[in-house]
């Protein structure tokens, strides 16, 4: 059961990037002004969460992905990321396709009227499952 919640979490998470990604290619001005105006302070907040559960121990390292057995020493992978979406990749150019959009993480396109183009639809659209996410073999 906890594989299955952790599953519809992942995809809801998943899902809602994707949405927010799209938002910021395709909505007009003030469109994207109102979704900056909620969305930007959810995701600081969010961010701000992880990383303070991953903030440095007395000993310099990450309580969160240490063991028992593997210390893990700080900066933890989680910050390196931090740092290099947050910091970094805002100072960094980033590579434009031909059409001037940075690349994103996409799905196939959902065709407008249903059943049309059938083999265009992803796994992920068929099963319900993310495409990044490789389903489990079903034990019988």
């Amino acid at each position: 059961m906890d594989q299955v919640l952790g599953q519809v979490l992942r995809n809801a998470v998943w899902e809602r990037l994707d949405m927010l990604s799209d938002l910021a290619e395709r909505a007009d001005a003030p469109s994207l002004v109102s979704v900056a105006r909620s969305e930007l302070p959810r995701l600081a907040e969010g961010w701000r969460a992880m990383l303070q559960a991953h903030e440095p121990d007395e000993r310099g390292d990450c309580p969160t992905c240490s063991t028992r057995w593997h210390r893990c020493k700080a900066p933890c992978s989680v910050w390196q990321v931090a740092h290099e979406h947050l910091v970094a990749g805002g100072l960094a150019p980033q590579a434009l396709s031909a059409a001037g959009h940075r690349p994103t993480r996409r799905r196939a396109a959902i065709p407008a009227v249903p059943g049309q183009n059938r083999r265009a639809e992803s796994a992920a659209e068929t099963t319900g499952r993310h495409a990044l996410v490789k389903p489990r073999p079903v034990s019988a």
